[in-house]
């Protein structure tokens, strides 16, 4: 390996430890916090975040609205990385903006930017998919998105149960149902319908969400990002 490899790799292994930790009391504090949050989201809302998520899955799983490039072929990791990070930054910046357009307007409002996070989320791992040269016409491949996905906006338990299921991604595909109904969607969508950062929450106040929802918005596609480098890493030094 060369320099650059050897450093990713090390990445990896860092971030390997970080997914695999038992969750601590922090954790289990986080997650009761966020929990009470959401109590005071009104029903209208609550239908706009439960909708979003549950349409964004089965836009992915049936593979139609987000598109990739045809998948690029003998690149060096260093070159593959650098076209990550050139689309994490445009994506990264376009949810910024999202967020500070309709952070501070109220509930309503700012629940608006939901789906439209959802989606640059999505079409950033399908862009990322095709940099490390897999096919998301493949269905088993646009799984393998929702689950680091999911990998990075779960809790810490779940957190751990999915890394063991993208670790050994190869055996595990083979025993996927060929039908796509058969997929746990449910599942997914809760644990990350559970799972609203907290900053996220501040950015529907009145008069500081404007600033809170263009950083939380920021902050959330950057750990996408990373989370996206690390799980495709995985299979490339595999």
């Amino acid at each position: 390996m060369n320099l650059y490899e050897d450093g990713a790799l090390e990445e990896l292994l860092r971030w390997k430890k970080e997914m695999l930790k038992k969750p601590s009391s922090t954790n289990e504090f986080t997650k009761r916090v966020q929990e009470k949050l959401n109590r005071f989201i009104p029903e209208k809302g609550q239908n706009i975040i439960t909708k979003s998520i549950k349409s964004m899955v089965k836009t992915v799983i049936f593979g139609y609205k987000y598109t990739s490039g045809t998948p690029i072929h003998n690149m060096n990791l260093e070159s593959r990385e650098n076209l990550v990070k050139g689309k994490m930054k445009f994506y990264r910046s376009a949810a910024a903006i999202s967020g500070a357009g309709t952070g501070g307007a109220g509930i309503i409002v700012g629940l608006a930017d939901f789906p439209i996070l959802l989606g640059l989320k999505m079409k950033f791992l399908f862009d990322t998919a095709g940099i490390y040269s897999f096919n998301v016409k493949n269905y088993k491949e646009r799984l393998y998105i929702l689950y680091i996905f999911q990998i990075a906006f779960s809790s810490q338990s779940r957190r751990r149960e999915v890394y063991e299921i993208i670790s050994e991604w190869d055996s595990y595909c083979r025993s996927l149902p060929k039908n796509r109904d058969d997929f746990d969607w449910k599942t997914f969508q809760q644990e990350y319908r559970d799972y609203i950062d907290i900053a996220k929450m501040l950015q529907i106040i009145p008069g500081i969400g404007a600033a809170i929802g263009a950083y939380a918005n920021y902050k959330l596609m950057n750990q996408l990002g990373s989370t996206a480098m690390n799980a495709y890493r995985l299979r490339v030094f595999k």
